[in-house]
């Protein structure tokens, strides 16, 4: 189950592995599709982490990434921000995409 990041937690949260950080919005359309695909994305593949930032408790976050709008994900690969996607996919595109950033991982 992803974990809800703060400005306290995000370094600690974000340190090890490969992490993405789902910003979003309760009133965003698009993230209530792509945020429970990523909770279940995190269950099915191993070594991914995903963790929760609402943008309306906390703004700071999403200015640090130079987030424009949500949903968007930023990627860590062992506490460094590595890439930032900014739109909601099906599952299957999504799956895609995250076997890749945990192949390159692998590497």
């Amino acid at each position: 189950m992803p974990r809800k990041v703060t400005a306290d937690n995000l370094e600690e949260l974000t340190s090890h592995g490969t992490v993405v950080m789902d910003i979003w919005a309760p009133w965003c359309g698009p993230c209530k599709i792509l945020s429970p695909m990523l909770a279940e994305l995190e269950q099915e593949l191993d070594g991914l982490t995903v963790i929760k930032q609402n943008v309306d408790e906390d703004k700071s976050i999403a200015a640090k990434y130079g987030v424009q709008s949500v949903p968007t994900m930023v990627i860590f690969q062992n506490g460094k921000a590595v890439e930032k996607v900014t739109g909601a996919f099906p599952k299957a595109k999504l799956r895609r995409y995250l076997e890749g950033v945990l192949a390159r991982t692998a590497e």
